[in-house]
C-alpha cells in the first residue's frame, strides 16, 4: 500500500501502517496504570488487531507494561532493548528480538534500524535494565520513533531524509524527570533531524488521578509550544497535532496530510 497511516492512541502508543506491515510501539493499552488514569477515548477494537511486531524502546512502566502486551498476544513478535529479554519471557512472550543501537532488521517490506535514545535504563524498582533505544522505520516513508529522549547531538546524523519525526514533548505529570524532552527541547531536536513532518507524542493522555482538574495546563499546552517553537527553530518541518485516536494519512501521490 503505497500510503502511511499513523494513529496515536495515546503517550508514546502508536500504529504505524506503511508498505503492507503494521507495527505498534511501546503499548499501554488500558485506563489505569497505577495511580495514572487515562484522558481521550477508550481502546479501540481497530487498534487491538494483529500488528507484525511491537517495538519497545525501553522497560519503564508507561512503556512497557506487561497487561498491554498480553492484550496484544503472547505470539505477536516483540523487539525490544537488550537486557528485557528474560522479563518478557516470564511473562509468556515467546517470539522476542533483543537489540541495541545500530542494529538492524527487517519486517516485511520494511527496514528498522535501532539508534540510541538519552534516557535512564532501570525499571524500578527491582527490574531489568536495559538501555534505552529508538526506532527509524524505512519503507513507503520513513518515521523516527524515539520513545522517550533527551536532545543529543548524533540526531543531526542518524537518521537523514526523514519525512516523520513522532517527538515526546511532555510526560505524565506537571513536571519532568531525567531523560526527557519538554517542547522546547523537542523543537530543537526537529532543528536536528531535519524531518518534513513532526508529531508532538507523550503528552496529555496520562495523568495522576485529580490532576487533570488541578494542574489541567500540562495535558494541553505542550503540543502548541512544541509547534511554535519548531515554526521558528525549523520553518521547513510541517506540525500535525494528533490528539489520542486521531489518524494521520499520507498518500501515495504526494506529501498531502489527511486528517481522520
Amino acid at each position: 500500500m503505497s500510503r502511511l497511516d499513523l494513529t496515536f492512541v495515546g503517550h508514546a502508543t502508536l500504529i504505524i501502517e506503511m508498505s503492507g506491515v503494521r507495527v505498534m510501539t511501546d503499548p499501554l493499552l488500558r485506563r489505569y496504570l497505577g495511580p495514572l488514569v487515562r484522558h481521550g477515548p477508550p481502546i479501540a477494537d481497530e487498534w487491538l488487531k494483529p500488528v507484525d511486531a511491537m517495538l519497545l524502546s525501553h522497560v519503564h512502566h508507561d512503556h512497557l507494561d506487561f497487561k498491554s502486551l498480553k492484550m496484544m498476544g503472547s505470539r505477536t513478535p516483540l523487539v525490544a532493548p537488550r537486557g528485557a529479554g528474560a522479563t518478557l519471557s516470564r511473562h509468556g512472550h515467546s517470539r522476542i528480538i533483543e537489540v541495541v543501537a545500530g542494529d538492524s532488521f527487517r519486517v516485511g517490506g520494511v527496514d528498522v534500524e535501532v539508534v540510541p535514545a538519552k534516557h535512564p535504563n532501570a525499571r524500578q524498582p527491582l527490574g531489568p535494565v536495559a538501555e534505552p533505544v529508538g526506532y527509524v522505520l524505512r519503507g513507503y516513508r520513513s518515521v523516527y520513533f524515539p520513545g522517550d529522549t533527551d536532545v543529543f547531538g548524533r540526531m543531526a546524523t542518524m537518521a537523514p531524509d526523514l519525512d516523520l519525526a513522532l517527538m515526546p514533548v511532555w510526560g505524565w505529570g506537571p513536571t519532568l524527570g531525567d531523560g526527557h524532552m519538554d517542547p522546547y527541547d523537542a523543537a530543537e531536536a526537529v532543528r536536528l533531524l531535519r524531518p518534513r513532518a513532526a508529531v508532538p507524542i507523550h503528552w496529555g493522555t496520562f495523568s495522576p488521578v485529580g490532576f487533570r482538574w488541578l494542574k489541567p495546563g500540562f495535558l494541553t499546552d505542550p503540543p502548541i509550544d512544541f509547534a511554535h517553537r519548531v515554526a521558528e527553530l525549523s520553518p521547513s518541518t510541517d506540525v500535525y497535532v494528533l490528539v489520542a485516536g486521531e489518524t494521520l494519512r499520507i498518500d501515495e501521490v504526494s506529501t498531502r496530510v489527511l486528517g481522520s
